[in-house]
C-alpha cells in the first residue's frame, strides 16, 4: 500500500492542567479541558476524509491542530513523511504552503478592507508563488478556478454573497498551490441552495489539481455525498472509521448508529430502528472514565465505565473503539 499522505498518531490536545494564582489562593483543584484525546487515522494521497460528530466533539480543535494553528499537547502529525510538530519556524512557514485551510465562516476569516486582488496578491507576494509581473494573471486564474466572475477582482467582501465570499476563501486557500486542505465546515453557513455548489466545486477541484481533504462537518447528508472514508468524533475521541458505505450501511459503534438514526430523512413515513441519544455529552473539563460514550449507551456495563475501548479492526478498512460493537453489528 502507498505511504498515506497524512498520518496522525496519538494527537492530543489538552487545555489547563495548571493552578493560577486564583486557584492557589482559593486552594482549588487545577482544571483541564481534554479537547482532543489520543486520536489516529490516516488520510490517502487524493483522498477525502470526513469527521462528523455534534458540536462540542473536538472536530474544529483536531483540524486546527493538525495544521499547528494550536499547538498539540502530544502526538505526532506526519505529513508526506514529515513529521511537521518537530518543525521550527522557519521550515513550518515552508510547510504551510503544502498545508492550507477553508474557514467556516467566510465574513471573518475575509478582511473586509481588502480588495480580492488585494487579499490573493498578497499571499502570492509574500510567499514567492509567482513573479511580481503575473500576480494578476494568476489571481484571474484563480477565481475563473472557482466560478467567480473577472470583474470580481476589485471588490472588497462586502460586495459578494455568503457563497461567492467562500469561493473566495477556497481561491485564497488555492493560491498556494497545496497539496492538503482542511476545510472546516465550510458549507455551513451559506444557503441551502449554495451548499450543493460549493460541494461540487471541491468534488471538481480534487480532481482537477490531485488535492487531498479532510472535510469537518455536522451535516450527515453533506458527510455521505463528499467522502471516501469517515471519522466519528465523540468527546475528543474517535470512535469509529472507515469507508463512507461502511459508517452508513454497517456502523458497528452505538453512537455511530445514533446520529444516523437521528439524521432527517426525506420521507416522513421512514423511521430510525435506533433511538434517539438520551442525554448530553460530558463536560470536556471532566470526562467519564472508561468509555467517554458510557453515560448514554444503552450497551454500557461495567467494563465500560472502568476501562477504555483500544481501537479494533473489525473489517479491512473500518476500526471501532467499543467492547460491544459485536452486539451493536447483531
Amino acid at each position: 500500500m502507498p505511504e498515506p499522505l497524512v498520518r496522525v498518531s496519538r494527537l492530543s490536545k489538552h487545555y489547563g492542567g495548571h493552578r493560577g494564582l486564583l486557584a492557589r489562593l482559593t486552594g482549588a483543584p487545577a482544571t483541564r479541558l481534554v479537547a482532543v484525546d489520543d486520536v489516529s487515522f490516516t488520510i490517502a494521497r487524493g483522498e477525502i476524509f470526513s469527521l462528523v460528530g455534534e458540536s462540542g466533539s473536538g472536530k474544529t480543535t483536531l483540524g486546527r491542530t493538525i495544521l499547528r494553528l494550536i499547538e498539540p499537547t502530544d502526538g505526532s502529525i506526519v505529513f508526506d513523511g514529515t513529521d511537521i510538530t518537530t518543525l521550527g519556524a522557519t521550515q513550518l512557514r515552508k510547510a504551510r504552503r503544502q498545508i492550507q485551510m477553508i474557514f467556516q465562516d467566510p465574513v471573518s476569516s475575509l478582511n473586509p478592507r481588502l480588495t480580492v486582488r488585494q487579499m490573493l496578491g498578497e499571499v502570492l507576494h509574500v510567499h514567492a508563488i509567482c513573479p511580481r509581473a503575473q500576480i494578476n494573471a494568476r489571481i484571474a486564474d484563480l477565481l475563473a478556478l472557482v466560478g467567480l466572475p473577472a470583474d470580481s477582482i476589485d471588490r472588497t467582501p462586502r460586495h459578494f454573497s455568503g457563497g461567492q465570499r467562500q469561493r473566495i476563501g477556497i481561491a485564497r486557500a488555492l493560491a498556494m498551490e497545496p497539496q492538503f486542505i482542511v476545510a472546516d465546515e465550510p458549507v455551513s453557513a451559506v444557503d441551502v441552495s449554495v451548499q450543493s455548489q460549493i460541494m461540487n466545486l471541491l468534488l471538481d477541484l480534487r480532481d482537477r489539481l490531485g488535492l487531498t481533504l479532510l472535510f469537518i462537518a455536522h451535516d450527515l447528508s453533506v458527510v455521505r455525498y463528499l467522502s471516501d472514508r469517515v471519522g466519528v468524533m465523540y468527546l475528543g475521541r474517535i470512535v469509529e472509521t472507515g469507508t463512507r458505505d461502511q459508517i452508513f450501511t454497517a456502523p458497528r459503534h452505538p453512537y455511530t448508529q445514533a446520529l444516523l438514526s437521528a439524521a432527517p430523512r426525506p420521507d416522513p413515513a421512514q423511521r430510525g430502528t435506533v433511538a434517539a441519544i438520551g442525554g448530553e455529552p460530558p463536560s470536556p473539563l471532566d470526562p467519564p472514565d472508561g468509555c467517554h460514550f458510557h453515560t448514554r449507551c444503552p450497551l454500557a456495563t461495567d467494563l465500560c465505565r472502568r476501562i477504555a475501548p483500544e481501537p479494533e479492526t473489525v473489517e479491512p478498512g473500518h476500526v471501532v473503539r467499543c467492547h460491544h460493537h459485536a452486539r451493536v453489528f447483531a
